[in-house]
């Protein structure tokens, strides 16, 4: 049995959702090859079937049995939206190669697009905890009965054996890395000083606790988070940093979640590499209610933590439920710089409340904070995605404005009503494909956003009367900060 993983994009990260699938398939007796295909083009021969007596490159037609498939298996990773539409992209392409081989998606937005997959040929959906769905898909293939199946599984419509969805609480196995791209080829951390470390990265827990609306992981985890042994987690920050890792990166949704579990983990991390960095992920609101721990992280080697605040108006912080409100985000700002650990907050400026008077607060707000350089430029752009199965489809104010949905987007459609907004956002969105094309500086980049808020401010001003423009915000003032370090690849979905 032979099963081809494919990864197209995990925001430059050495994919982990490859790596630990691959031990399991190996393990069972598979042969695993894995393609990162943000990293190097695909490889026909992996994927392809061809005539048992031609050659790959025949132009003769031969009687289909003739064929010796060598992918038996081919599955897409889809942990994201980004990778999903990559994935759809590149499928023609595949099926043209093996439209023999039994076509898997997995990872989490896998089951949120199931019935847009299903109709592109996916035979197999898998979300969730996946590892154990596809040893038992692979088995069950090469019994050619479908017997063997996962202990909770109940045959789908499609005839699908393993559960679309599975929460099983898996033993883990280190993940094999073999045969991916070196880590030297994936982002790195960029230092203030110019030092660039090789960067690995790992999951400790999977799926989150808390019910964000527009969260994609809600739909597929519904509160719930599942742990990566610890042993297995340190096993595998071990492989990489003899693989030249000076820089690990947690991908937990949320790296308090399981708090001891975390913390256990970073503190004989530290005590093992001294020298080792890392970065992780955590909620505003875990942050406030753990305080008293980020000097410990800081202890450990952490250089910077990223929150997804999303947004600094409060009734849509309500709306999306998120836990926290503007107020707790600059009480965040602040302990960070008195614990002397670097925030590294996310947004999403653009979603359906936004007015452009909003807009420019937000970055008056982020300015007089000094975030500046804190944030990748790409979080001044994002637009509120809306996919299936979102939480958001909750509110009857979101249901009132949203038009069909869009199956190459991966969203349902929604407009703004003031056309202004629009027209801010496609600005912003140049502004900011221009400057990272560019090589602009963070700041610099933050201040041509700037002055696009203001202008479009000022436009609409101008039909006011006695409405005075107010002056140009100060960017050339902004507090002095050292810059932070951060990875080479921003973070975006």
């Amino acid at each position: 049995m032979k099963v081809v993983l494919i990864s197209t994009y995990e925001l430059g990260r050495q994919p982990f959702g490859l790596a630990s699938p691959a031990a399991w398939l190996r393990e069972a007796g598979a042969e695993v090859v894995c393609l990162d295909l943000s990293r190097s083009v695909l490889s026909e021969d992996s994927v392809r079937s061809v005539p048992a007596v031609l050659s790959a490159d025949s132009v003769f037609s031969v009687p289909s049995e003739d064929f010796v498939c060598l992918a038996d298996v081919i599955a897409f990773y889809v942990p994201m939206h980004t990778a999903t539409r990559l994935a759809i992209e590149s499928l023609p392409r595949i099926r043209s190669l093996n439209p023999r081989a039994h076509l898997c998606f997995y990872g989490l937005y896998a089951p949120l697009n199931e019935n847009y997959l299903r109709r592109l040929g996916a035979q197999t959906i898998l979300g969730g905890e996946f590892e154990e769905g596809l040893v038992a898909l692979a088995r069950r293939l090469e019994a050619g009965d479908g017997s063997a199946t996962v202990s909770d599984a109940q045959p789908s419509e499609d005839g699908q054996a393993e559960p679309v969805i599975s929460l099983a609480r898996q033993r883990f196995r280190v993940p094999d890395r073999s045969g991916l791209p070196a880590l030297e080829h994936y982002a790195r951390l960029e230092m203030p000083n110019g030092e660039r470390r090789v960067a690995g990265y790992t999951e400790a827990t999977r799926g989150c606790q808390h019910l964000c609306r527009h969260c994609p992981i809600v739909p597929v985890y519904q509160g719930r988070f599942r742990v990566v042994q610890r042993e297995v987690v340190l096993a595998d920050i071990r492989q990489q940093v003899a693989a030249g890792a000076a820089h690990i990166t947690f991908g937990d949704p949320d790296f308090f979640n399981g708090i001891g579990h975390s913390l256990a983990i970073v503190e004989e991390l530290h005590r093992e590499f001294p020298r080792l960095t890392y970065d992780a992920t955590i909620k505003i609101e875990h942050v406030l209610r753990y305080a008293h721990l980020l000097p410990k992280l800081r202890e450990t080697g952490c250089l910077f933590v990223t929150s997804a605040v999303e947004c600094l108006d409060d009734r849509v912080l309500r709306l999306l439920d998120k836990g926290h409100t503007r107020e707790d985000f600059v009480r965040v700002v602040e302990l960070f710089r008195e614990v002397g650990l670097a925030l590294s907050p996310t947004f999403i400026p653009f979603h359906p409340w936004t007015t452009v008077e909003g807009y420019r607060e937000l970055l008056a707000i982020l300015g007089e904070l000094g975030l500046a350089e804190s944030l990748a430029p790409v979080q001044l752009a994002i637009r509120l995605l809306i996919p299936a199965k979102s939480g958001l489809l909750e509110l009857p104010e979101i249901r009132e404005r949203i038009g069909e949905f869009d199956e190459r987007e991966l969203s349902y459609r929604w407009n703004y009503d003031d056309g202004r907004t629009e027209r801010l956002y496609q600005t912003v969105r140049q502004i900011v494909g221009s400057g990272e094309a560019g090589a602009l500086r963070r700041t610099a980049l933050f201040a041509q956003v700037w002055d696009a808020a203001q202008r479009a401010c000022q436009a609409s001003r101008r039909r006011a009367a006695n409405d005075p423009v107010e002056a140009d915000f100060p960017i050339g003032v902004f507090p002095a900060r050292a810059a932070i370090p951060y990875l080479t690849e921003p973070w975006f979905c």
